[in-house]
């Protein structure tokens, strides 16, 4: 398989809808109660094509369970990270770091060997995207070591869902049958568990921000589900570091709309992430 020009642009749009959820999240007033609202909505955005589509082949069944279970965790690390630290330094780590993760978990769960050309584009995206932390880190005076903690959880929760969701859609059928049913199903337990524990106050916080909700979980869906449909059509590890550039969006978002500044310093890693991109397409 290889990485078609029609793949890169709709991965490339991917990463931009990836960015503007990830905004949303960040700007909303608790991230805990908007990501909880995001994985519920989900199940509501997701329950018009499950009513439609055929389930996913009986093959793909073991890793939807699996990425259910997973996914537990990083909407628990993504919305312990955000509460932690800027969307600028902590979204970086978590997109930057999970490539690389992606790259060596599927040479030796799929057997894809990158090209030297390949694996200098996965490392030249990672390095611009971390790069990006970097900034983050000298626009808020130093390390912020707890949001750096649960990026990098969240990092290695991405990498092992992404082999998971991969393997998955490649078994389902159809890429779209898989992200359906999927996606019906992953917000649920982290969604109702937050619902138990914090009922009365999710409850107003929904009635006061459903709308961010429907948003962010329509644009998590169409992200994730061109990314997987891309997996079946090009190298896992090449999609994985292209659905990064996400970061560039997310670093744009956080100057100009979040006011988080420092839009001149992240040229230079915008100029290595697109170095990469020109690898990854050699």
């Amino acid at each position: 398989m290889e990485l078609s020009l029609g793949v890169t642009f709709a991965v490339l749009g991917a990463a931009l809808l990836h960015a503007s959820w990830n905004a949303l999240l960040k700007s909303g007033a608790d991230p805990l109660y908007d990501t909880a609202l995001v994985a519920l909505s989900g199940s509501l955005v997701a329950l018009p094509l499950v009513l439609v589509l055929a389930p996913p082949e009986p093959a793909s069944w073991p890793y939807i369970a699996g990425s259910v279970a997973i996914h537990i965790g990083y909407y628990a690390t993504l919305a312990a990270a955000y509460r932690a630290g800027d969307m600028s330094h902590s979204y970086p780590i978590m997109r930057g770091t999970a490539p690389l993760l992606v790259a060596l978990g599927a040479s030796a769960w799929f057997g894809e060997t990158l090209s030297a050309s390949g694996w200098a584009g996965v490392i030249l995206v990672c390095g611009g995207v971390l790069s990006l932390a970097v900034t983050g880190n000298a626009a808020g005076g130093g390390v912020n070591r707890r949001a750096t903690g649960w990026a990098l959880a969240n990092a290695a929760i991405i990498a092992l869902y992404t082999v998971v969701d991969a393997t998955g859609v490649r078994a389902s059928g159809g890429a779209e049958r898989y992200v359906a049913w999927m996606f019906f199903f992953i917000g649920l337990p982290f969604g109702l568990g937050v619902l138990a524990i914090k009922r009365g106050a999710l409850l107003a916080h929904a009635r006061r921000h459903w709308l961010r909700g429907i948003a962010g979980a329509a644009l998590s869906g169409l992200s994730y589900g061109i990314a997987l449909w891309a997996m079946t059509r090009a190298p896992v590890a090449a999609i994985a570091a292209l659905r990064e550039t996400s970061v560039i969006f997310a670093a744009l978002i956080g100057a100009w709309f979040l006011k988080e500044g420092h839009l001149k310093e992240r040229i230079s890693g915008a100029a290595i992430v697109l170095a990469g991109l020109i690898a990854l397409k050699l």
